[in-house]
């Protein structure tokens, strides 16, 4: 999505599939101490990001000398005529840079996200079927299968309790912890001067944590969200896992569409169970994610919404 649709990238799959690998080695020593020596994390992650940027280099160079229209501006697109409209073209470096955060952005944050959609799901059941039962009454599943034409744009954004379900996946799981930002003007805040020029940086988990609007904060519960209780009406700022202000994420509503495809696909199409026997540790850096990642089994579903067996399942357990 982030190589072929934002970034309008024509790349072979072998050569998407090198660069994927490479990447996965760029994120996982992003936040490594910054010893520069042989082995070290940082090296790893330092020849991992020149890999890429040559990569992307051939990229931009085929994007920019190719003739084929396009029927809509992708993210590159729009990065490219902004500097322009400014009066000045961006230099090779600076796409290749603003390229990988455009990558780094739309890939991390949306698998950690995801990952943590699946993860839920399995925790929670009752969710699951509750979803389902969404679908149902909107026609949008029936006898197990996903009505041709049925899942619109307007569907999606009338499905309230998925909106729900993604809206408090993203309260508890929220793949960035906090953001940046420089302060404009000298302001006071629990007693304490911050002066003008200051970087200061907010967090996104704490807030999520701490803020007086959600009452039972480690519990996952997505009615928190319904027009009945709606828990994040109050106040601007304690409910922001796309950040908050001018600088929101760009990517804020492509990001909670993926995942509402994603949600929709997964009630409709399949069972699937934990593959390990317990729930994987979390790490919170780079992005929030399972160590070692989530096993998880996947089986179809027959037109009763039952569980498709393996050949090998099937004896099991005509045996038992």
């Amino acid at each position: 999505m982030a190589i072929r649709v934002l970034l309008g990238f024509s790349i072979p799959e072998e050569d998407l599939t090198h660069l994927f690998e490479v990447y996965q080695q760029f994120v996982e020593n992003v936040f490594s101490l910054p010893v520069d020596l042989p082995f070290s994390g940082y090296r790893r992650g330092i020849q991992a990001r020149q890999t890429l940027q040559k990569g992307l280099e051939k990229a931009i160079r085929e994007k920019l000398q190719s003739t084929q229209g396009k029927d809509y501006s992708d993210a590159l697109d729009i990065l490219i005529e902004s500097s322009k409209e400014h009066g000045k073209d961006m230099t090779m470096q600076e796409l290749k840079d603003g390229t990988l955060e455009l990558i780094f952005a739309a890939y991390a944050t949306t698998a950690s996200a995801s990952t943590s959609l699946i993860m839920q799901l399995l925790k929670h059941p009752n969710v699951l079927e509750k979803l389902r039962e969404e679908l149902r009454v909107n026609g949008i599943l029936h006898n197990g299968c996903v009505c041709e034409g049925a899942l619109r744009l307007d569907t999606l954004i009338g499905l309230r309790y998925l909106d729900c379900v993604i809206k408090e996946v993203m309260r508890l799981f929220t793949p960035i912890s906090g953001g940046y930002r420089t302060v404009l003007q000298t302001f006071e805040l629990d007693g304490f001067q911050i002066p003008k020029g200051w970087s200061v940086m907010y967090s996104i988990r704490d807030t999520h944590d701490t803020a007086p609007v959600f009452k039972d904060v480690d519990v996952f519960d997505p009615d928190r969200f319904s027009q009945a209780r709606s828990e994040d009406k109050d106040g601007r700022f304690h409910y922001l896992p796309f950040g908050g202000g001018v600088r929101m994420c760009l990517g804020k509503h492509l990001a909670k569409l993926f995942l509402k495809v994603l949600a929709v696909e997964l009630a409709s199409t399949s069972r699937f169970e934990l593959a390990s026997r317990t729930f994987p540790r979390i790490s919170l850096v780079p992005v929030l994610h399972p160590v070692d990642g989530l096993s998880v089994k996947f089986f179809g579903l027959d037109s009763n919404q039952n569980k498709i067996l393996t050949e090998t399942e099937a004896m099991l357990g005509a045996t038992v």
